[in-house]
């Protein structure tokens, strides 16, 4: 299993036929599609030898379920995993706020810590094994950063951050129920067209701030508190969405095949790294909004 942000590997989607474990059960081969039991496995020695799922599950078509193992992935790892990490950066975010005023001193500590939790994650990204360090050390720096803005926000526009943790959580447990209900199917259609637009925004915004740094667009530019900065604000939530839905894929997944109980922290971080997307793109709503009332 790998995080499901664009900067991490997509191993869990390789079937032909564009599923990822969908109503199929796991094979004993890469090419079948289980990324935990190929030749080579640097996590196992074919964990499936014994899988009893060529008996049932092939037969009946149903979904797989995680094989009896120890020191397999389980759904209480990643919720483990994910409340370390998220409460991290809830931590974090408390003490910049409680400790550090309004100045442009905590502005400048909150542009290094976003600095200094993007090398993390980068860092990460390139490793073929979670580190729990860096990736609760990118929380807690990330947690620095969001306690800081958040705070700012807050100051101009009262009540802004509650409204976007709502906001977070609604968007948060709608995906997750639509996911579970089946409405959205993750393919690797859906997760390439899914990607393109993503990556195509990010190069996008990035334009846009280079523009508003030289001066060349006004008032932010695409990100402006207007009605096309809440358009945009809009788009990149229903991106984080997006991103959701394939962490929710890449733990079914990672669950089903068996996948290394230290991957649970790749999920955490997955996750992390979407809730925060999304909470800060709530934020600008939440700001935006109050601005025109």
């Amino acid at each position: 299993m790998r995080s499901s942000n664009p900067v991490f590997s997509r191993r869990g989607f390789s079937r032909d036929n564009g599923y990822a474990g969908f109503n199929t059960a796991p094979q004993a081969g890469y090419a079948q599609g289980n990324p935990y039991a190929q030749q080579g496995n640097p996590y196992a020695q074919n964990p499936y030898a014994t899988n009893p799922y060529a008996q049932t599950d092939q037969q009946y078509g149903a979904a797989p379920q995680a094989p009896v193992s120890t020191g397999r992935m389980t759904m209480d790892d990643v919720v483990m995993r994910s409340a370390m990490t998220l409460g991290t950066v809830a931590v974090g975010a408390v003490l910049a706020w409680a400790l550090l005023p309004v100045s442009a001193g905590s502005y400048g500590l909150a542009v290094g810590s976003a600095l200094v939790a993007m090398v993390l994650a980068l860092v990460q990204s390139f490793k073929r094994t979670p580190s729990p360090a860096l990736i609760l050390g990118y929380a807690a720096f990330e947690g620095v950063f969001l306690g800081v803005i958040s705070e700012m926000f807050n100051s101009r526009w009262s009540g802004a951050p509650f409204q976007a943790v709502l906001g977070t959580m609604a968007v948060s447990a709608a995906t997750l129920l639509i996911y579970k209900a089946g409405w959205i199917r993750v393919t690797a259609r859906y997760a390439r067209i899914g990607l393109a637009i993503a990556m195509a925004f990010i190069l996008v915004m990035a334009v846009n701030l280079l523009l508003v740094v030289f001066g060349v667009a006004e008032d932010g530019g695409l990100r402006s508190f207007g009605p096309l900065g809440a358009a945009v604000g809009i788009l990149a939530v229903l991106i984080g969405a997006f991103f959701l839905t394939l962490d929710f894929k890449q733990i079914e997944d990672g669950i089903a095949y068996g996948a290394p109980r230290q991957e649970a922290w790749l999920a955490a971080f997955g996750l992390t790294l979407t809730l925060v997307w999304i909470y800060v793109e709530m934020l600008r709503l939440a700001a935006i909004f109050s601005s025109s009332d």
